[in-house]
């Protein structure tokens, strides 16, 4: 499936930068370089390509629109050209998630998904649920018609399921490139999504071309499909254009370990969910526990939610999960095992009244990127995929309907979305407040304001004391970490974490806050303030980049909204597998 696309683009490598030191921001999507002498003379002239329909984005959503529209061409006999994009490596090595998933969607897709040899094996066979005290643990009733009943569905490793989707895919006639990065939405002339283009190369991290400078490639389409997960930074761009969110969207961080256990304890499909210690009173967070035996390894996939809607600007999202690892109940569990994984990622929490308008002109939004978690389940793989497969039917109808439209929109996606069984009511209400509340928690109808306007100045909160060392047995540093993630970026080349305004974070965020993106960042030093170079009593802040797992917490939480996450090269970020 390798043609022009391949001969076109260079596939590359990893990212790193240095921030307020001696470059600040320099990439080109901050930085007009038509401006900028050392750029004179530099082609700048793209190749191009043609779909029907390009998909950005390679999990759960992207893969079933992709899937979904192939099956319906295959079944009028019609060609259908269709592409999906994604910066990963390979697929699924940017999928986080707990999983428990439902099948429905699945079986709808691949009715003979059983026989296929997918990763979808280990039932849910027991269930818990529990509020956590510092040492104990009260139970909470679980039983069928609770949003949280599980009992039937499978647990998962979904960058496993991930990239089995892919195969099916290709085999099925999808163009896939993992490795190359969607970094630029391209429009008409009617002002109408005309596709996307990829990241140029070559770049070096003053700004500057190098040698092996290589403009990205433009994929053209009659239809747009945004799938890059939560707070996509395409998705963001498309969002204020047309305009289509108009509530606050409300998100969490998740993160997540993967344990090999003491065979003596694994409980295979068994799962629990707790929420209560060691979050405080006006926080909220919750936990998942999941004993999977994958290959005849006995696993427990292991996470702590954090609602980043939090205050205290001294709140640290990665040690909170690690002294959740110290209650008696979960300690008990992992004592004895081995760490083989670890990472992180942000997630929708909004609910219905965070979903934005899903349709535009030459495009749609599908998944997790426009808020399909289904908040009460604490799942959000069946929509995304179910969302994607109405999407690829509403497009292919529309495609069919004006075959000499050279942009259309799936106007129709919405409703038909809307109109899926469970829908409304599985985006109504958030999952373990359900539970205990009844469905009537005032906070699931208006989020207010946004999650990075709910910070305290750092005068009105008090620090929290996570002093205690980690053991590196059960509770980890975050440089014990980077390792398991697998992350990568070259070193030369622009930030992909840039800033707005250089000036911000010392004279905002240090300032007001006390630096709280030192705090919300899941590896080790990605962002540092440090002593000035120039001046002895100063403090500037260094982005080391090259550790950023994607996770895209600072994007969301930065309380002047001055970071901008934007994709690095193709290729780069963690490498997770089956997380």
């Amino acid at each position: 499936m390798r043609h022009s696309l391949v001969t076109c683009l260079r596939k590359s490598t990893s990212a790193r930068n240095v921030v307020n030191g001696q470059w600040a921001t320099t990439h080109y999507s901050v930085k007009d370089r038509s401006k900028d002498p050392r750029w004179k003379d530099i082609p700048m002239k793209r190749e191009s390509d043609q779909y029907d329909v390009v998909i950005v984005g390679g999990g759960p959503s992207g893969l079933s629109a992709a899937i979904r529209l192939r099956q319906l061409a295959e079944k009028e006999g019609k060609e259908l050209r269709v592409c999906v994009v994604e910066k990963a490596a390979e697929l699924g090595a940017h999928t986080l998630s707990g999983a428990v998933i439902e099948t429905r969607a699945l079986d709808e897709l691949l009715p003979n998904w059983k026989e296929l040899d997918s990763p979808v094996k280990q039932k849910v066979t027991s269930e818990s649920i529990a509020i956590l005290t510092e040492t104990g643990r009260i139970p909470v009733p679980v039983f069928p018609g609770v949003p949280l009943y599980n009992i039937g569905n499978y647990v998962v490793r979904l960058g496993h399921v991930v990239n089995w989707l892919g195969q099916v895919a290709e085999q099925q006639g999808v163009e896939i490139y993992p490795g190359y990065a969607a970094s630029e939405v391209l429009y008409n002339e009617d002002g109408s999504v005309k596709g996307i283009a990829t990241n140029d190369v070559g770049i070096g991290k003053d700004g500057a071309p190098k040698e092996g400078f290589e403009r990205g490639m433009e994929l053209h389409a009659k239809c747009t499909i945004f799938a890059e997960g939560c707070r996509g930074h395409l998705t963001k761009q498309v969002t204020d254009r047309f305009k289509l969110q108009t509530h606050p969207m409300s998100y969490g961080l998740g993160i997540k370990e993967l344990w090999q256990i003491d065979p003596a304890k694994h409980r295979p499909g068994y799962i629990e969910h707790t929420m209560g210690w060691p979050m405080s009173s006006d926080s909220y967070g919750g936990s998942f526990l999941y004993h999977i035996e994958d290959n005849g390894q006995p696993l427990v996939s292991i996470g702590f939610i954090v609602a980043l809607d939090y205050k205290n600007p001294y709140m640290n999202p990665y040690q909170e999960f690690q002294r959740y690892k110290l209650h008696p109940s979960i300690r008990s569990q992992l004592e004895g095992g081995q760490r083989i994984g670890y990472g992180a990622r942000a997630i929708n929490e909004g609910g219905y009244q965070g979903v934005p308008k899903l349709s535009f002109p030459g495009g749609c939004l599908v998944g997790c990127t426009a808020g399909l978690l289904n908040v009460a389940k604490l799942k959000g793989t069946h929509n995304a995929m179910k969302s994607g497969m109405v999407a690829a039917e509403s497009i292919y109808k529309e495609i069919g309907t004006n075959p000499e439209k050279s942009s259309i929109e799936p106007a129709s996606y919405p409703k038909a979305l809307e109109d899926t069984p469970g829908y409304l009511g599985g985006l109504a209400y958030t999952g373990l407040f359900y539970v205990l509340g009844r469905g009537l928690e005032p906070w699931t109808l208006d989020h207010g304001k946004p999650d990075n306007e709910k910070l305290l100045p750092k005068d009105k909160a008090k620090p929290i004391d996570y002093n205690k060392k980690a053991d590196n047995k059960l509770t980890f540093d975050l440089l014990n970490s980077v390792s398991l993630t697998g992350t990568n970026h070259q070193e030369d080349q622009p930030s992909h974490l840039t800033l707005k305004d250089d000036k911000a974070p010392l004279d905002i965020n240090l300032k007001q806050f006390d630096g709280p993106e030192s705090r919300f960042a899941l590896l080790v030093s990605v962002y540092e303030f440090v002593p000035s170079e120039t001046a002895s009593d100063q403090m500037r802040l260094q982005i080391n980049a090259q550790n950023c797992i994607h996770c895209k917490t600072c994007d969301i939480k930065d309380p002047s909204q001055n970071i901008n996450w934007v994709t690095p090269q193709g290729g780069e970020g963690p490498k997770y597998d089956g997380m």
